[in-house]
């Protein structure tokens, strides 16, 4: 096979450093000290003077907040005519038309309060004003998303199964997104898109309030924590193109953004849910605001027992954000998480057995147990020449232990006494990000200048052998009682990754932008351990035992550059566009891990390619939000797995993961929500009445290959047709929500498997086949108290989204039957 080297990048750098530094000064030098001031005091009907308003630019959605004397001054980088909103908890939202000139702007503004008990309708309306500037706008703080796909899921406003993080729900509205669906009460998150593997997120740079969560970054970029929904204030998700400012992978980029301190003093939530299969959950939090200091916490229990035996759950969460404002405009943030999970897993099915029974299982030994443990600290500083610059210092320590029965023979039972296969992984990194945004004007236009660095290491270990042969979570290796196991391994991955990364926003007009950008990136990433092999002949005697030392290195230097269009030829409504090049190292699984159902080619290298988008997004007469777009997705060396022969040459089937070839994925994606209330109830503020509409189709196509069989077949995990509809309808305390989702079927192999051959042995071949779900949630709110309720997969269709090749199978993990849940919160 033809592979690229992994030390060639794809360009060399034009310029010498002094060059790049005198460029970097040259853009900074534009107008550095032009600003405009707006400046106020709010009040309400009485005269009284209102501390903590929020002042909204409704341009950028950048706020300020009024002092104790309730002042207030919002700074601007160029004259002209803004819209401004005044949000305050509890009083009518205004919204004030002004103009910004070299004088300085003075408004005195008096707000209206609102009912002292307000409807869950008003309530959402409310909400609407502010959440309809929440999109991520070109700018946001210390980041650049002009001209970029990007989608923000709002959680205050979802009518949805939060306890048990119901993804199919929470993701409704963000096109092409395809989901792994499990059991395990929203434990995990899995989702791709795109021809993208969906497997615990790997995908995505996947963050929590700016800060990398996954295992590492590049030698294991899964996601074994997913932060509860119930804490969550909103999703934010940029596509592709987030390889310039995020990191390199093809997916883009996935932050999860928790609730904000409440302004009270303290805020105390509990919510408590129960449902189907012994589903419960707690979630508690406390927050608060008290001078320049505030916080936010929670804590989160969930147990289970799945709707198939061997599938109960237990797992614990605890959540602590501190913030302290030094001055206006200096503030210092500090996160800590704890996770941790023991889950028995009921392993996977083969096709006749799914048919049979997807309800059964014929693992009754395995377990699954995760311990994480996040730490962030963030600088947020604003000075006066109209920049910003964030600093933000992040660690991991966390571990994932694996045991169970694995025979690739699916059907096999698990037989007690016998040894099991333990994998153990322990993570421990650290790194440092630091942004520099600068706005400026360009040809009497306003521009921004962004420029950052990350730096990253990492020392994580990988130990494989045989576990215990009792039945309980046991995970210390058995080597003495099982001392010549097949599969043996200990490994340490060093890796060290320095990313420099920019973007610039050059408004050519008041209507169309530019936004090129680039990131250089520097990584090393290291294994250093060994593997044993051991084969026995049938009467089971050993005639091979060799031990293999290893430290294999590989560095790699590379530029990726990206550019971005925008256009907005009228208020409300954008084009846009770019085009972006991306990058996958291979994992810490594509170089050692085992598996019986899983080979892995010695050869395997890193993905490289691009990723583009085009398309038109904005907002008809208030009515009608919609976001059309095309986009396509070019891969070299995809990785990709096939149905073939273990290479070790085992007589048995298994999927190679290896280089498969040049491939490329397209398609047209497509979100309309028409708000039929403003439609044909505009006469009231009593309902709310919605139905929206996303639509993907993809196709996709292995151009090019060095294995028989390949070229001309579709990517992997690429459905034609991804459809997702819905209804929300809501009066005054009642809200509702009825979903359909509906995914065509796609295949699991670059061989295009579509028939199973042996089905009542393995489980890891053949396609996914379509299927459809739906979903009803409904809340009534009673003063402090509100209580939802719901039914998830209505029709009760059996159904599965993955043949995994190792944990939880391997096979097919069928996914959950009709299931009901209810919910009780209250808030003090």
């Amino acid at each position: 096979m033809n592979h690229s080297n992994p030390n060639t990048g794809y360009f060399r750098l034009p310029m010498k450093l002094k060059d790049y530094k005198f460029l970097l000064v040259l853009l900074l030098s534009f107008n550095a000290f032009s600003q405009f001031k707006f400046s106020g005091n709010v009040t309400d009907t009485k005269g009284k003077q209102l501390v903590g308003v929020e002042v909204i630019n409704k341009a950028n959605g950048r706020s300020v907040f009024t002092d104790k004397s309730g002042n207030f001054t919002m700074q601007f980088s160029a004259k002209g005519d803004y819209t401004v909103l005044f949000f305050f908890e509890n009083y009518a939202i205004q919204e004030k038309q002004i103009s910004v000139s070299d004088n300085q702007t003075y408004l005195r503004i008096v707000l209206e309060p609102l009912a002292k008990t307000l409807s869950e309708v008003v309530i959402n309306q409310q909400r609407e004003k502010i959440s309809a500037i929440r999109k991520l706008k070109d700018i946001e703080e210390t980041a650049i998303y002009a001209g970029k796909k990007t989608e923000v899921v709002l959680l205050d406003k979802a009518i949805v199964n939060k306890a048990a993080n119901n993804a199919r729900q929470i993701f409704s509205q963000v096109v092409g997104l395809t989901i792994n669906e499990s059991n395990d009460g929203g434990l995990q998150l899995s989702i791709g898109g795109r021809g993208l593997d969906p497997n615990r997120t790997s995908n995505f740079n996947t963050r929590q309030n700016g800060y990398d969560i996954s295992a590492d970054v590049l030698g294991y970029p899964e996601s074994y924590y997913a932060t509860p929904t119930e804490a969550l204030e909103e999703i934010q998700i940029v596509r592709g193109a987030a390889s310039l400012q995020y990191g390199t992978q093809f997916g883009g980029m996935i932050n999860f953004k928790l609730k904000s301190p409440s302004k009270k003093e303290m805020e105390f939530t509990q919510r408590l849910t129960g449902g189907s299969y012994d589903f419960f959950t707690s979630f508690t939090s406390l927050s608060g605001t008290k001078g320049k200091f505030s916080y936010y916490s929670f804590y989160n229990y969930k147990q289970g027992n799945g709707f198939r035996p061997n599938s109960q759950f237990d797992a614990k969460n605890f959540f602590a954000n501190l913030n302290y404002q030094f001055t206006e405009n200096t503030s210092l943030h500090f996160d800590y998480t704890h996770f941790d999970y023991l889950a028995k897993q009921p392993g996977g099915l083969t096709d006749y057995m799914f048919n049979q029974d997807p309800k059964q299982s014929n693992r009754s030994r395995n377990w699954f147990g995760i311990d994480w443990n996040l730490f962030a600290l963030r600088l947020k500083h604003k000075f006066k020449h109209n920049a910003d610059f964030s600093l933000q210092l992040f660690g991991l320590d966390a571990s994932r232990k694996a045991l169970g029965y694995r025979s690739n023979r699916v059907a096999n039972p698990d037989t007690p006494g016998t040894e099991r296969d333990l994998i153990v992984g322990d993570f421990v990194n650290w790194g440092a990000e630091a942004r520099y945004l600068k706005k400026y004007t360009f040809f009497k236009n306003p521009s921004a200048f962004l420029v950052g660095a990350k730096y990253y290491q990492s020392r994580n270990t990988g130990i494989q052998g045989p576990g215990s042969s009792g039945e309980d979570a046991n995970f210390d290796l058995a080597t003495n009682e099982f001392p010549f196991y097949g599969t043996q391994s200990s490994y340490t991955f060093p890796n060290l990754n320095i990313a420099v990364f920019g973007e610039n926003i050059f408004r050519v007009s008041s209507k169309f932008a530019v936004t090129p950008g680039f990131r250089y990136e520097s990584i090393k990433t290291q294994a250093d351990g060994y593997y044993r092999r051991i084969n026995r002949d049938l009467a089971g005697n050993v005639i091979l035992d060799e031990t293999e030392y290893e430290n294999n290195i590989k560095e790699r230097n590379f530029l990726l550059l990206g550019l971005g269009l925008s256009y907005k030829p009228v208020n409300g409504i954008e084009v846009y566009g770019n085009l972006s090049q991306n990058y996958r190292s291979v994992t810490f699984n594509d170089i050692r891990t085992a598996s019986p159902s899983q080979a892995i080619d010695e050869n395997i290298t890193d993905e490289k390619g691009y990723s583009s988008d085009i398309g038109i997004r904005g907002k008809i007469k208030n009515t009608l939000s919609f976001d059309v777009s095309a986009f396509a997705l070019y891969y070299d060396d995809k990785i990709g797995e096939y149905e073939t022969l273990n290479p070790d040459g085992a007589a048995a089937l298994v999927r190679l993961r290896d280089n498969v070839g040049t491939a490329i994925t397209y398609g047209a994606e497509a979100l309309l929500d028409w708000n039929l209330a403003r439609t044909f109830l505009s006469d009231t503020e009593n309902y709310i009445w919605n139905v929206y509409t996303n639509v993907s189709v993809t196709e996709s196509e292995y151009l090019k290959s060095d294995i028989p069989n390949i070229k001309g077949n579709k990517v992997e995990f690429v459905p034609l047709y991804n459809f997702k509809s819905g209804m929300g309808f809501g009066y005054k305390d009642f809200l509702s929500h009825l979903q359909f989702t509906y995914l065509s079927s796609q295949f699991t192999d670059a061989k295009n498997n579509a028939t199973v051959e042996n089905d009542n042995i393995y489980g890891i071949f053949g396609e996914i086949p379509s299927y459809y779900v739906m979903d009803f949630s409904t809340a009534y709110k009673w003063n402090r108290f509100k209580l939802e309720a719901g039914v998830n997969n209505l029709t009760n269709n059996w159904y599965f989204t993955r043949r995994a090749t190792g944990y939880p199978g391997p096979g097919i993990i069928p996914s959950e039957p009709r299931t009901f849940y209810t919910s009780l919160e209250f808030v003090f």
